[in-house]
């Protein structure tokens, strides 16, 4: 029979025993956790979220914005903020984690095995990439990954596209999605299509994807083809933005075609100056030699000053054609550049491009016009008739002289 000592000690044993236990951490507002969901209701799923713990989510925030369809099942795992400890509402409640997953629906984990694309919504910009709604779950696209050229973040945000699931851990809670890769491998696929149907000589359409100091880059179809300075016109270029500008589409001739060895990339040279009409053509009819023009100087270099009669169009003015009567050591002594000057044709050569022009023709020309005024002037005094009895020569007034003598 236990005696009063024995049951003391036992109450102190059992009492002792209870204090050693591990007891489960309460549950407080704001806490992060993690559960299974154990049922599926017509609002609310049921997620067990500790050893005697349950908790009621919202299934509106797992619910496909497009079908509406609740993407949420039991069995799913997920991290979610308590709201409510129970002190509100008798019952733990659970808000989704903002921006961290805490479910992969089945056609993502299916996506992201099988490479599969899928669409997503731009919905917002952050540190170093791009916020992307996969239906109820949130993704993050790189801004290196989101095209092959930077833009500007604005023309993406609010605007769907394919992207590729390029990792998927923690559950869903880090989900990484790449939209170049799309575009790479499409362009692949569409510049082995190019390459089969280019030819010199062709005429091609494209777009114009960046512009340098020496040309312009245009897109004919994953492909890009280069547009020299040289090539853009038959007007001098020194700035391609001049002329053109990115995202413009041009029609341009291939002049030149290098392909890659082994498959490897080759290069496309283009050309809107071959597509344009050739000055060169008319400038017979339009500045016939003899005739004097109007042009703008545009170069001088030690033999003489090129002259601009039109776009497309230049003469050279040699430095012994550019004044009367003197020599000069060099063109910058009469002209300057961007000087408009009358010029007149001497000679033309279509086969090599070169127009022989003068500033001094003009002058000659007046001067000639003097000097036979001025001839004509003279025979006309002298022409004039009792001039000869009046005056006579030298040597009728000599013999007159004699004849006067006494």
């Amino acid at each position: 029979m236990a005696t009063a000592d024995d049951e003391e000690d036992f109450a102190a044993l059992f009492a002792a025993s209870e204090q050693a236990k591990p007891r489960e951490r309460a549950i407080k507002a704001g806490d992060v956790v993690r559960g299974r969901v154990i049922a599926v209701g017509a609002t609310s799923a049921f997620v067990a979220v500790g050893a005697k713990a349950e908790a009621a989510i919202d299934l509106n925030e797992f619910r496909d914005p497009e079908t509406g369809a609740v993407t949420l099942k039991v069995g799913d795992e997920l991290e979610a903020t308590v709201v409510d400890d129970g002190t509100r509402s008798g019952s733990l409640v659970l808000k989704r984690v903002a921006g961290r997953g805490g479910h992969v629906p089945g056609e993502l984990e299916q996506a992201f095995a099988a490479g599969i694309p899928i669409e997503g919504l731009v919905a917002g910009e952050n540190k170093g990439g791009f916020d992307v709604q996969l239906g109820s779950v949130r993704a993050f696209c790189p801004a290196s990954q989101m095209d092959r050229r930077r833009g500007e973040p604005a023309q993406y945000l609010g605007q769907r596209f394919r992207f590729r699931i390029t990792k998927l851990e923690a559950n869903g809670r880090n989900i990484v999605v790449s939209r170049r890769q799309l575009l790479e491998d499409e362009a692949a696929a569409q510049a082995a299509t190019t390459w089969a149907d280019l030819r010199e000589g062709a005429v091609v359409a494209g777009t114009v994807t960046s512009l340098r100091e020496f040309g312009a880059f245009v897109d004919l179809g994953g492909v890009e083809g280069l547009i020299h300075v040289s090539e853009l016109g038959h007007v001098r270029v020194t700035n391609p933005a001049d002329v053109l500008q990115v995202g413009q589409r041009v029609e341009a001739k291939v002049v030149k075609l290098e392909r890659g060895a082994g498959g490897g990339p080759g290069r496309i040279g283009l050309s809107l100056r071959a597509l344009a009409p050739d000055p060169w053509d008319t400038v017979r009819e339009r500045f016939p030699v003899g005739t004097t023009s109007r042009g703008v100087v545009r170069r001088l270099e030690q033999f003489g000053a090129f002259v601009e009669l039109a776009p497309g169009i230049d003469g050279l003015v040699h430095i012994s054609r550019m004044v009367l009567e003197r020599r000069i050591a060099h063109p910058r002594q009469v002209v300057s550049i961007d000087d408009e000057v009358d010029v007149t044709g001497v000679e033309i050569d279509t086969d090599k491009r070169r127009i022989g022009l003068s500033m001094v023709e003009s002058a000659k020309r007046a001067k000639d016009a003097a000097e036979a005024d001025e001839r004509r002037d003279t025979e006309a005094h002298l022409a004039k008739p009792g001039e000869d009895q009046k005056l006579g020569s030298f040597a009728d007034l000599l013999a007159k002289t004699r004849r006067d003598r006494p």
